[in-house]
């Protein structure tokens, strides 16, 4: 889930693929459900209702001597500006506080920093198992404009002004929202293809690159309330195509050989998402902002359930990339979240904007371990 309502997870069509298991397209759930030991040691263990947490040696994780942890660094920095302010039994401004001193292009002295100063806790879930589920997500970027063209006619919408005083729950469908003409005058740009804003409503955030070379960045504003459904699965279901086909190539080639079923697949999916723009002065190259409210790095940021674990910690995960065995083990901070992401050991991967980060994500569906990394 991205912006700092981040709604999620998945996928140009990649998302409707990762759509069959994630949807981190939903505003986050505030507050943590950890508790920690209230003394002045280092605990031993974390719990939740959902999780436990056992203290492990730095050995205990795989690749961590390995990954080159200077490429998590300026994510943690991120995770700093909103963690330094925070009071409580975390003593996160401490930590914060000692990374200025840390050089951020010294792959040892920050690998350092780490076991000098954080405690690796192990995850598991509540029924005891150490793996999970670990999905991807991205960033859409796609060409359009803030007028309707020729080109570019399908409309991605801002919240209803009717709504923001009564929001429904649920509203109506997007089925009902796109025959009954009520969003007329809320669009808020064009794009070419209604498939890829579909994938964007599923994202929760986007670029839109505009004819005058300007970047466009959405986030997200709200939803209709009404439940997620996988357009790719109710493909999968009429057997239109099998799981194997069900990638971004497979649907967007179905689309366009059915182009007067392209709605219809869409409608599938009751909820609706509208957007609002964000500020013009955000740096086009950064990420979307996720639910910690700092922008998300490309292959070093994740979406968790909050009620296992703070937003903005640090944690160490371990994984293989979509279709192969090829380790992924990665420092990388929680700073988002989504209603799907749901579990102690459980994570949406951010890989990245544009359509190259889309298939991968759209294709990630892998077991994993993760450890937390809280301070000493």
């Amino acid at each position: 889930m991205i912006s700092k309502f981040k709604l999620v997870q998945l996928s140009v069509f990649a998302i409707l693929i990762a759509s069959l298991v994630v949807g981190c397209s939903t505003p986050p759930t505030r507050g943590t459900g950890y508790r920690a030991s209230s003394s002045g040691a280092p605990p031993s263990s974390y719990n939740s209702s959902i999780a436990s947490f056992n203290a492990v040696s730095w050995q205990a994780l795989p690749g961590w001597q390995d990954d080159d942890v200077s490429q998590a660094w300026p994510a943690w920095l991120k995770s700093c500006e909103v963690l330094r302010k925070r009071s409580g039994e975390m003593n996160w401004r401490q930590v914060c506080v000692q990374a200025a001193s840390v050089s951020a292009r010294d792959t040892q002295s920050i690998r350092r920093y780490f076991e000098s100063n954080f405690q690796a806790y192990e995850i598991r879930n509540s029924a005891g198992s150490d793996t999970g589920l670990i999905t991807g997500y991205y960033e859409p970027v796609m060409n359009g404009s803030q007028t309707r063209t020729s080109t570019y006619n399908v409309p991605l919408y801002s919240y209803p002004n009717a709504w923001k005083k009564s929001r429904p729950n649920p509203g109506p469908t997007r089925a009902e929202l796109m025959s009954s003409g009520m969003l007329q005058g809320s669009e808020i740009a064009w794009v070419q293809d209604p498939v890829a804003a579909a994938s964007m409503q599923i994202q929760g955030s986007g670029k839109i690159r505009l004819q005058d070379g300007r970047i466009l960045r959405l986030g997200f504003a709200g939803t209709n309330e009404q439940p997620f459904k996988s357009s790719a699965q109710w493909l999968i279901d009429r057997k239109e195509m099998t799981r194997g086909e069900a990638s971004m190539q497979g649907i967007s080639q179905w689309a366009k050989r059915n182009p007067d079923r392209v709605n219809e697949m869409l409608n599938a999916n009751p909820r609706f998402v509208f957007f609002k723009e964000l500020p013009s002065n955000v740096d086009a190259d950064l990420g979307p902002t996720g639910a910690l409210g700092v922008p998300l790095t490309a292959e070093r940021s994740i979406a968790v359930d909050l009620q296992a674990m703070p937003l903005g910690a640090p944690v160490f995960l371990a994984t293989t990339k979509p279709l192969s065995n090829q380790s992924l083990q990665k420092l990388v901070m929680a700073q988002d979240t989504g209603k799907a992401i749901v579990g102690g050991v459980r994570a949406d991967f951010y890989w990245g904007s544009g359509d190259a980060a889309g298939e991968i994500a759209g294709r990630m569906k892998q077991n994993g371990k993760m450890w937390l990394l809280l301070p000493r």
